[in-house]
Parts: structure tokens; sequence; C-alpha cells
């Protein structure tokens, strides 16, 4: 299997080569609708020069004449009508050439080769070192006809300028080969990195030290990764001081109604005894009663899926039922209740909301001294305020931030009637978040609390 150092080395090599070959495209579209016709009709000038030179001063002698421009950087061939031909300046590489064209040529017609040149890249014609790549004119020496191909002698005009190319060219690609090949592994480390971060999560280790140094890209996925390993680590903390506060709010209950049941098994108690006992199982096997509806309802609550069942409905009416349903509670510790509740419909699922109230108005119920008040107020502000305050122990301050979490229990002295199972909270925070609402607390240890729940006014 590739690895993704190997699949970028070979993407830019790629890459490379594909530019260059697109290079060269462009190269041949340019240098066939802008060069070569103008390469052609240079080259025939110079060779109308060199005609017209010799044809004015007709007592010079033509193979000293032609020697001497051949030497001047051109390549040339005189052909005459017997078709003996000669070289002057270098020898072309490729020497042949259509007879028929050279007649025509010691005809009076003038040579195209440049333009009737084909090649599959005709940018390369440029460097053609034959006679077809040439301009041919007709010449008169002495009253015979002449046919002269001319063409620059590119090997000694730009020869040196060819090679110093060539080796530009050449290093250029090794080098940019080489610079890929090491400055590849600088872009692939830090994904190395990240991988073996990953390994390491996987196998529950979230202590990864990443490169957060760095301001780019790779910097900002490894702030993130980071974020995210410490949210998992979190997450797993919290799993298993979950299923930790789980295992012990079921294994106490348990661990009485075993014991208490032995004893009557083992007709170890009194009738008194035994039926104090029986009531002491009736109340735990209600609290685990109560605390698996309380996880199914966290479980359904954290899946929000076809939770919420809006309807309108009367909020007012629907605390006044809570504060019915508890009255035998608050009558009990002789509390003051101040219900302040004016007629206010609201649309949420009212099942849920039931709950939030019942749960806050227990809470203040269970923590507020014989004779102390409870106030009960729904504003209409921006949103809808529904305030729940009472005059009771109060929770310290330090453990304001933690009072949501679940199996938080303010109080660790509290006995396990009046405390129960830490989990009231967190579900009415869940409910009123999934009606897109807040819930806040403001306490004071000794003076009492304050809930202050904030739903969207619909």
């Amino acid at each position: 299997m590739k690895t993704l150092y190997i699949r970028i080395v070979l993407t830019f090599f790629v890459i490379i080569m594909v530019s260059s070959i697109l290079a060269l495209l462009v190269s041949n579209i340019y240098y066939l609708t802008q060069l070569r016709g103008y390469n052609e009709q240079k080259i025939l000038n110079i060779g109308k020069e060199i005609r017209d030179l010799y044809e004015q001063m007709p007592d010079l002698d033509k193979d000293d004449y032609l020697t001497h421009i051949g030497n001047m950087g051109f390549q040339i061939y005189a052909v005459n009508e017997k078709l003996e031909g000669k070289f002057y300046g270098s020898p072309f590489k490729h020497q042949e050439m259509d007879p028929e064209q050279i007649r025509r040529v010691l005809m009076g017609d003038t040579y195209h080769g440049i333009l009737e040149e084909r090649h599959l890249l005709m940018v390369t014609g440029f460097f053609e070192n034959s006679i077809r790549n040439s301009v041919g004119l007709p010449l008169q020496v002495n009253g015979e006809a002449y046919a002269l191909f001319v063409r620059p002698n590119l090997e000694q005009q730009i020869g040196e300028v060819r090679i110093l190319l060539a080796i530009l060219l050449v290093y250029t690609f090794l080098f940019s080969m080489i610079l890929i090949v090491i400055f590849t592994r600088d872009i692939v480390k830090p994904v190395k990195k990240l991988t073996e971060a990953t390994h390491k999560i996987v196998g529950g280790n979230y202590q990864i030290e990443m490169d957060v140094s760095r301001r780019d890209e790779i910097g900002n996925l490894a702030r993130d990764f980071t974020l995210m390993a410490q949210s998992l680590k979190q997450l797993d903390d919290m799993r298993q001081e979950f299923v930790a506060n789980v295992s012990h709010e079921i294994q106490s209950p348990l661990t009485s109604i075993q014991g208490f049941a032995q004893s009557i098994l083992d007709k170890e108690t009194t009738p008194e005894e035994a039926e104090r006992y029986l009531h002491i199982i009736e109340e735990e096997s209600s609290r685990l009663s109560s605390l698996s509806k309380q996880l199914l309802t966290l479980a359904a609550l954290d899946k929000e899926v076809n939770v919420m069942k809006l309807t309108a409905f009367r909020l007012d009416e629907q605390i006044r039922q809570v504060l019915i349903a508890t009255e035998w509670h608050w009558t009990e510790k002789a509390l003051l209740v101040e219900p302040d509740l004016p007629e206010i419909v609201i649309s949420a699922d009212s099942q849920l909301l039931y709950q939030v109230w019942f749960n806050l108005i227990t809470n203040s119920i269970k923590f507020s001294h014989p004779g102390d008040t409870i106030q009960v107020e729904i504003l209409v502000e921006h949103d809808i305020v529904v305030k729940i305050s009472d005059t009771g122990i109060g929770i310290p301050e330090a453990e304001l931030d933690s009072i949501f979490q679940r199996f938080y229990k303010a109080d660790k002295a509290r006995n396990r009637s009046l405390s129960g199972s830490g989990l009231g909270l967190s579900i009415a925070k869940k409910i009123i978040e999934l009606h897109h609402g807040s819930i806040e607390v403001h306490s004071e240890l000794g003076k009492g609390t304050t809930f202050i729940v904030r739903l969207p006014h619909v």
C-alpha cells in the first residue's frame, strides 16, 4: 500500500511532467502562430542579401565568397543544373532533398522549407539541421543557374545558449525532484503525528502532544485535534464517573433490600422490626424505580429523537397543578407558598415541562426549613421567565457551577432519603435546552435559592 508521502511525491512528479508537456504544447502553438513565419522571412531576407551581394560583384569567386559567408554562421548548399551540389560552412546533418524541388528553384522559384516542413511538434523544426528545413533561392553565377539553400548554423550561432538552456532545464528538473522528496517530509510529518495520536486515542490514551504553534491549516488541524482529544478525555471521564455513580446508586439500595430481607427470612426480627424493615424495602424499591425512570428519561433526552411533542397550553395552570400535586409535602412542613401566576399560553412539550417544575418545586420543598417561604412567579419579558425561590438552606457558592452535573449532590452529608439521585436538575436543564431556553441559579448559603428559567415566547 502506498504511503501518503509516496503519493504526494508521485503527485508532484506527475504535476511536473504534465506541466512540462503543457508548456511544450503552448510553446508549439506560439511558434506556429508567431515565430515560424517570422523566422522563415528573416532567413529568406538573409538569403536574398547573400545572393544580391554576390550578383552585384560577379567577379568574386563563388566558392570563396560562399565559404566566407558560411564561416559567419550559416549553412549553405549550392546545386548546379546537373544537380551537383557543394556545402559551405558546416554541412547539413540531413542531406536528403527532393530533386524536383531543386529543379524548381533552378527555374526561378523560391523554396520555403521552414513553412513546408511538418513535424509532430513544429517547434522542434526550428532546430532541425536539414536541407529541407531551409530556404532556397535561384542564383546566377557567370550565366549558370544555381539553387542556393541557406539556413543559420544554430550550433555555431547559439550553440552555447542551447547547452546552457539544456543544463538549466535538466538541473531545474533534478533539483525540483530532490527538493520535493526532501520538503514533502515536512508536509507529511504532522500528518504522521496525527495518525500516531489517533492510534493513541483508539487505545484509550488521550495524552497527546501536537505542534500547535504553526499558523497554517496543519496548525489549525493540530489545535482542533488537541481540543478533540481533551473533549474525548472529558467525555470518557464523565462516562466512567456516570457508570460508577449509577452502580453506587443502584448498589446501595440493593444492599439495604438484601440485608433487611435476609433478616426477615432468618426470623431474627420481631414483628415490629419486620414491618419496619418491609417499609424500608418498599422505600428503597421506589427509589430504584425512580432512578431507572430518570435514567431512561436522560437516555431519551440525550438522543433527542422524537422526544418533543409541542402543544399549546396554559403555563400558569400547569404550575398550579404541580403545586396541588405537592401540596401535602409543603403543608406537612408548614411552608408558605406564594404563587404569582398570570395567565400565559405557551407552545411546548407539556409533559416534559411538567417534570421541570415538579423537580424544581420539590427541591425547594425538600431543602427548606419548616415555616420557610416558597415563591413561584411568571414574568413576561422578551422571553417567558419562571422564577422559583425559597428561603431554605441554600447552596455553597463554590458548588453552584456543578449542581447541573449528573449525580452531583451539593451537600454530601445529606441523608439518602433527602438528597435523591442527583439527576433531577440534569434532566430539568436538558429539557429546557431542548426548548431552546436557559436555566440559571442564584443562591446564598443559609438564606435560600432562586432558579430562573427562560423560555422563548413563540
